[in-house]
């Protein structure tokens, strides 16, 4: 078995301490991710391999966290397709709307592989960084695991079809209702663009990957099943049938009750919690031994001190025993205190 702790946790081995990292780990909370984002816009620091490696890296210098996740973004799949994207200030992201099957029918998905092909080549560079002898102040000395990601096919399609955030996204889930077959045929589209790119970043060098279905919990049960498990079940056979020992996380956010039925159906190896689930209730509803990740409020890692130190003593508590990786319900946010990241990952490394 291998010593990555991370990894050990994935396939079923209580770890203690748990193996850390937090989403949006790499983000606007350091000030040297601060100097590097003033120099280009979001995409281009997706896309140049130097720039995406570097800032990938910079929460693993300062923290030595288990797990460095890809720098990039879920929308650089659809943009990857040919849909127009651009991340404005104080705005987002902005998409130009999917909305009819003429729409569907423009997005290039064998241009894709060619477009992504620098965040490849940055998995690449990550994974000779990570794994080089010698490289203790980066990944540990070998123990950090690299972890690609996607957005899951539901969420990715929120933000097709809006054309943007929402705090509903009722286009989309009207959509779903009123034009179903219509959306069947992007999710299906999702579906077989999600695996491949998924596949291309395991063989570029992830070790595991985790897929975010942020907007999972906007949906009523029946549309659960159609939108986020099957989609799901889909994507995680196809990886499957070509790279059968690779871990894969998922992540219905805010999904409540129905986080035993995805953990059961859609046959990932770990669930990460949201914020909300009661990870000693969740635990029950689990198949045996599966892992779990989750699930500190960002919030609580602004407030740090005693707020900061009791909640990761309850995580801790509730997790003891069980495979866990040390997480966010969410990620980091932007005013989040340096000091209190490293104060964490001390809580959490404490015996």
């Amino acid at each position: 078995m291998t010593a990555k702790p991370l990894l050990r946790v994935l396939a079923g081995e209580t770890v203690s301490p748990p193996p850390i990292w937090l989403m949006r780990q790499a983000g606007r909370y350091l000030p040297e991710f601060r100097a590097l984002r003033a120099q280009a816009d979001f995409i281009t620091r997706c896309m140049t391999p130097d720039t995406a490696t570097e800032l990938t890296l910079q929460p693993i210098r300062r923290f030595g966290m288990d797990g460095a996740i890809l720098f990039s973004d879920i929308l650089i799949l659809p943009w990857s397709m040919g849909q127009q994207l651009a991340f404005i200030e104080g705005t987002g992201p902005v998409l130009e709307p999917i909305r009819t099957a003429a729409d569907i029918v423009r997005l290039r998905s064998g241009e894709r592989a060619e477009r992504m092909a620098p965040v490849m080549q940055t998995l690449r560079r990550l994974r000779d960084t990570l794994d080089a002898p010698g490289e203790i102040g980066v990944g540990r000395g070998g123990q950090t695991t690299l972890i690609g990601f996607a957005g899951a096919p539901f969420t990715v399609a929120c933000y097709m079809v809006e054309g943007g955030g929402s705090r509903d996204f009722a286009i989309t889930r009207g959509m779903a209702f009123s034009e179903p077959a219509l959306f069947d045929r992007l999710i299906d589209l999702l579906i077989e663009a999600t695996a491949a790119m998924l596949c291309e970043q395991i063989e570029a060098g992830a070790e595991a990957v985790m897929l975010f279905d942020s907007w999972s919990g906007l949906l009523p049960p029946s549309q659960f099943e159609r939108y986020v498990i099957a989609p799901t079940r889909a994507i995680v056979q196809a990886i499957r049938a070509v790279h059968p020992q690779t871990p894969i996380i998922g992540f219905p956010r805010l999904c409540g009750v129905l986080a035993g039925r995805y953990a059961a159906l859609t046959g990932i190896q770990a669930i990460g919690l949201d914020t909300g689930a009661d990870l000693g209730l969740v635990a029950t509803q689990l198949p045996q031994g599966m892992a779990m990740q989750g699930n500190l409020d960002p919030l609580c890692l602004i407030a740090g001190g005693l707020p900061l130190a009791q909640e990761t003593r309850a995580i801790r508590a509730a997790m003891a025993g069980r495979p866990h990786i040390f997480n966010l319900g969410h990620g980091v946010l932007p005013q989040t205190p340096v000091e209190h990241v490293q104060n964490l990952v001390e809580l959490v490394r404490r015996a």
